[in-house]
């Protein structure tokens, strides 16, 4: 990491954070520590912070939810400002931004589901993860209801978020009444008619991407049993020196023969694990009737092959967990195959492959939706290295007033959060939680966040919109 030393000539240094996920506040953090002069301002679209840690982590998981203490602790450092309820490219520019900062990262993470191009996946009743997430997670953007009709459900997908969705469709609404789903997403729950949940990986059990902890949570409801099929559970050469080179690998393996041709008891729902079956087709005209799988084999190296062994399996839904994908992002370049702002250590590179002057990218926008909360610090470090070796060549924002852009916001109409704000937010969640013996109960609609996020009550003359158009007047 590149360390810069504070002396009299050190210059200020503005810089704009575009996303508050973990990717966007270690960015941050670490630029504030290793530069005593530069103040950062995250600014989010929506109105609370955390991304995915907030919004794609299953409400059953509190324990990696603990996170946000320690990003809330960044956030409350005097240097670094949150700016919520803002959408880059609408609300903001990337030549707005230019006026206030003297650079700008973007962390903007991957929200959207990776494609599967098979026949049939575009069948009303198939569905990609991150939209089912999203919509347990109680994002505010996306449709408040969720048809949960189907009886037989396929989870296409080899990671830990099949996994989540598994679990989230498998297990009853009154299980979930411990976590903090608001109300809509029980009532979604309790209307699920499911009784058998079936995950389809490709490849075999030595190659799949669980980590042991959400695997083995899968059998800790007392309504749901697990059945891994010995059909596919294929262990070659390769995968024993998978197992043995890696102590995660030999835990979840371990696990899954453990519960190999498990009978059914009387749990009311049951959760099957199929390997080495790759899906051929979405079967059905107007809706999911089925899905198609062909048996693979293992290669030797990892891979699988057809065998040409066909397998319709009677399923009324489907999802699919197969990757999470960036969304282009206005005003810069974007590699549409890997999904991806081009860069080279964070340096965003323009069409011809130079770097675009004091433009920088982090997190899953700049590597793939890969690895851990632990790589993305990682991962920022590198950016701001790039950032820091970058100082002179820097330019120097019209506005060196901070508070500047909030009055540019003001004057357009448009309402921002800030870190006070969604302490308060917080406050209110962890208060209807409390009520119910819950750690928090989400507040889903983005005017509701808001309004919970002002520090003085709000009425229409004093509202942003009011202020911005009479100021235009």
């Amino acid at each position: 990491m590149i360390l810069a030393e504070k002396d009299d000539d050190m210059r200020d240094l503005r810089v704009a954070v575009i996303g508050a996920g973990p990717a966007g506040i270690y960015a941050a953090d670490i630029l504030t520590t290793n530069h005593e002069s530069a103040s950062v301002d995250i600014i989010e679209r929506l109105p609370a912070p955390y991304g995915l840690v907030r919004y794609g982590v299953a409400p059953d998981h509190p324990r990696i939810k603990e996170i946000i203490k320690a990003l809330l602790r960044i956030l409350e450092k005097p240097r670094i400002r949150f700016i919520g309820n803002v959408d880059y490219g609408t609300d903001l520019t990337l030549d707005e931004l230019r006026m206030f900062y003297d650079a700008v990262i973007f962390a903007t993470g991957a929200m959207d589901d990776r494609r599967l191009d098979i026949p049939g996946i575009d069948l009303p009743g198939s569905h990609g993860a991150a939209d089912f997430v999203s919509w347990y997670d109680a994002h505010p953007d996306v449709p408040r209801e969720w048809a949960l009709d189907a009886e037989q459900i396929a989870v296409i997908g080899a990671g830990n978020v099949a996994l989540d969705v598994a679990r989230m469709l498998a297990k009853t609404a009154d299980e979930q009444l411990v976590t903090e789903i608001p109300a809509n997403v029980y009532e979604g729950l309790k209307a699920n008619r499911v009784s058998d949940v079936h995950v389809f990986a490709r490849r075999g059990p030595a190659q799949i991407k669980f980590t042991p902890l959400e695997l083995r949570e899968l059998a800790h409801s007392p309504n749901v049993d697990v059945v891994v099929h010995p059909e596919g559970f294929e262990i070659d050469e390769a995968s024993e020196q998978a197992i043995h080179a890696s102590r995660q690998t030999k835990q979840v393996v371990n696990t899954l023969l453990g519960w190999i041709d498990n009978l059914p008891s009387t749990k009311p729902r049951r959760i099957h694990i199929h390997f080495c079956e790759a899906p051929v087709a979405v079967l059905g005209t107007d809706r999911v009737t089925g899905l198609r799988t062909e048996r693979t084999e293992l290669t030797g190296d990892g891979n699988v092959r057809g065998t040409g062994i066909i397998t319709d399996w009677p399923v009324q839904a489907v999802y699919r967990a197969v990757g999470y994908l960036s969304s282009p992002v206005p005003g810069v370049p974007f590699d549409h195959v890997d999904g991806v702002i081009p860069n080279v250590a964070g340096r965003v590179l323009d069409a011809q492959g130079a770097p675009l002057p004091a433009t920088y990218v982090t997190g899953w926008i700049k590597r793939g939706p890969v690895g851990l909360i632990g790589h993305t610090k990682s991962d920022a470090s590198e950016t701001i290295d790039c950032l820091l070796a970058d100082l002179d060549a820097l330019p120097t924002a019209a506005s060196t007033d901070p508070d500047s852009v909030l009055a540019y916001l003001t004057g357009k109409g448009i309402e921002h959060t800030n870190t006070h704000g969604w302490e308060r937010l917080d406050a209110h969640e962890t208060s209807l939680g409390e009520h119910a013996g819950r750690p928090r109960i989400k507040i889903v609609e983005r005017d509701e966040m808001v309004e919970f996020s002002r520090d003085t009550p709000y009425s229409r003359e004093n509202s942003p919109a009011q202020v911005g158009q009479k100021a235009h007047a």
